[in-house]
């Protein structure tokens, strides 16, 4: 906005105080002419209003009373035009002014109000001008930045830069923030307070709050109609509309990248899904010839199986099984392990992670892994999750152990997470289930299986195979003698199901 003080600097003697003195830098929202001795119903405020005198010709109450209204209706400044209405400043005007706190201007006698009004808006042209240059300069900054492979810092920066102020930009899933100055963490608690109190991730909308003193405007980022971050400034001024125009882009910008990056996360995770779903099924070594052509590592050393029920997809909502799975198993870098890890695969609302059993976190404790501080249950909402945790083992025994995993899990208690200890099932099983596998003349994995499913119930059971039952009996006698041991009895039936549940 134009202000008194640069309106005079451009005029010169034609605007000059009455008092003699300095021209304040009020900013002024217009130039206003009249001669009513009420003209507040056709003013806003802020403007400079143009008399000639006619308003304040009367008597000194007349002359307070029109000045009072005009300091009530927030009036910047009154310019009074000499010559046409009177010759000189009344001395009631300039006792009027001063009691008020109202700046009064002289016009001297030959200077037309067309004068004035004319150099306020040759003001706001080259105003508008500046703001359009200064804006088209710092929105193709800000455009370079984006293209940097640290686009979200390097945004953040730019903009605090050109606002003159801070920055902080605060995912929606409480991850780690971005700020400039990097050094300004005091604020972030504060920001996530005020974001949380005034609810903007379901509102969809900008608010402003004071933090220090300083005034706060903070807007959210969206993806559709997801909020994905919130964009914080504290410029320490007046916000112009060029300013505002910079804020709205900078949110496009990040708006832009954040589904950039949904996009990306969505094909690795298919790709990764698809990796891990080779070795759930056996495949070992077709997954490890395609992992690398995806960017996936696989771990060289052993595995930890996690099988969780419940929970979402996004990997952004499992802060808080990180924080569980580290305290029920025992395991320091669970947490870590999940938060890296990449062979990830859903199926039935099972998911099913294969984690690196030797994972290192480089020193990074725990704690610096996102953990939101939910109820110790919930992941996300009201979503509950339940999760069991294998024992270390080598990929090639992971197809033969993730079905009974899978049948634990279903078997829980919601919210619970169980860490598997070494023997849970009696250390026959393995080649109990190698031995059926290896048989080539009839499917004894499946025979079992149904025969298991039934209880030992031949009719049921044939019905289910689409055999006679003299030939479900046939091959149950066959894997008897595989087994070294008899189906029927409780715990090798219990084991063996738990087994082949999956396989």
């Amino acid at each position: 906005m134009i202000s008194l003080a640069q309106l005079h600097t451009k005029l010169g003697r034609d605007l000059r105080p009455a008092s003699g003195g300095h021209v304040v830098r009020r900013q002024i929202s217009g130039v206003h002419i009249s001669e009513l001795e009420d003209p507040t119903p056709y003013l806003e405020g802020g403007e400079l209003l143009l008399t000639t005198g006619m308003p304040v010709s009367g008597g000194e109450a007349k002359v307070h009373a029109y000045v009072r209204r005009l300091v009530e209706r927030g009036i910047a400044a009154l310019g009074l035009g000499l010559g046409a209405g009177v010759d000189e400043v009344p001395p009631a005007l300039i006792s009027a002014c001063a009691s008020a706190g109202l700046e009064l201007l002289v016009v001297p006698e030959g200077t037309p109000f067309m004068d004035v009004s004319r150099a306020y808006w040759d003001l706001v042209g080259r105003e508008g001008q500046t703001d359009l240059t200064a804006s088209l300069g710092t929105q193709t900054a800000l455009a370079r930045a984006a293209t940097q492979p640290d686009a979200l810092p390097s945004v953040v920066k730019a903009l605090a830069q050109a606002l003159g102020g801070w920055v902080a930009y605060l995912p929606a899933d409480n991850a780690v923030e971005t700020l400039w100055p990097a050094d300004n963490h005091t604020i972030v608690e504060q920001l996530r307070r005020e974001t949380s109190r005034l609810d903007m991730a379901v509102t969809h909308s900008a608010s402003t709050f004071q933090i220090h003193g300083t005034d706060v405007v903070e807007y959210p980022v969206l993806v559709g109609r997801r909020t994905v971050g919130f964009l914080a400034i504290g410029a320490g001024r007046k916000l112009t509309r060029a300013d505002r125009q910079v804020i709205m882009t900078v949110c496009v910008l990040l708006s832009l990248k954040a589904a950039q990056q949904q996009e990306s996360d969505a094909t690795a995770a298919a790709l990764g899904s698809a990796v891990t779903k080779l070795f759930l099924t056996g495949h070992v070594d077709a997954g490890r010839a395609l992992a690398p052509d995806f960017g996936i590592m696989v771990p060289a050393g052993a595995v930890r199986v996690l099988v969780v029920r419940g929970g979402t997809d996004a990997a952004e909502d499992y802060g808080e099984l990180e924080s569980r799975l580290r305290a029920a198993t025992g395991w320091p870098q669970a947490a870590g392990a999940l938060r890296s890890c990449r062979l990830r695969h859903k199926a039935n609302g099972v998911g099913f992670y294969l984690l690196d059993a030797e994972h290192d976190a480089g020193g990074i404790p725990d704690s610096a892994v996102g953990v939101s501080p939910r109820d110790p249950r919930a992941i996300a909402g009201n979503i509950v999750v339940t999760a069991v945790l294998s024992r270390p083992m080598p990929l090639a025994r992971v197809h033969d152990e993730v079905g009974q995993l899978a049948v634990m899990v279903r078997a829980l208690n919601d919210g619970q997470i169980v860490d598997v200890p070494e023997g849970a099932l009696d250390p026959r099983t393995q080649g109990w289930v190698e031995a059926l596998r290896s048989y080539q003349r009839a499917d004894l994995i499946g025979s079992v299986r149904a025969y298991l499913r039934h209880r030992g119930q031949w009719e049921g059971a044939a019905r289910e195979l689409g055999i006679h039952r003299n030939s479900l009996r046939h091959r149950m006698g066959i894997a008897t003698e595989l087994l070294q041991a008899d189906p029927d009895d409780p715990d090798v039936a219990a084991n063996l199901w738990l087994a082949m549940r999956w396989v």
